[in-house]
């Protein structure tokens, strides 16, 4: 089992990151989360937040924000290894880390899947993917 904290590299900090999973366009949602992701060359998920005022109050923002890395933190271990995530909640949805962690979980394997075809547009061999 993974050490269960969240250190700083396992979370995207700066705007060049960010703007790079954004750019990537590749989404998936549900009626708990929307997650934005793209392919990474480290061994492990990376996870940033994006929680805006049309949330709610700090304390609904500080709320959503808490639970999406404390679901982040528990599920790493499922979370696909080598992509960049950045989290935010669907508008109307209620923060419950039970759903919130199945959710993450079932969106960044969404998300993983759609950027392995990606990888194959920009002219990558699968051995260059990682794919056996």
């Amino acid at each position: 089992m993974p050490a269960q904290s969240f250190p700083r590299k396992l979370r995207l900090r700066s705007q060049a990151e960010f703007d790079r999973v954004y750019r990537a366009k590749v989404f998936a949602a549900d009626e708990v989360l929307v997650i934005n992701a793209c392919a990474s060359d480290l061994a492990h998920p990376r996870l940033g937040l994006s929680v805006s005022k049309k949330v709610g109050s700090a304390v609904t923002r500080n709320r959503w924000k808490r639970l999406i890395r404390e679901a982040f933190r528990l599920s790493r271990a499922e979370l696909p290894s080598g992509i960049d995530l950045v989290a935010r909640p669907q508008k109307g949805a209620e923060p419950d880390l039970a759903a919130i962690r199945k959710s993450l979980v079932e969106l960044a394997r969404r998300a993983a899947n759609r950027i392995a075809p990606r990888a194959g547009e920009r002219g990558m061999s699968a051995g260059e993917r990682g794919a056996p």
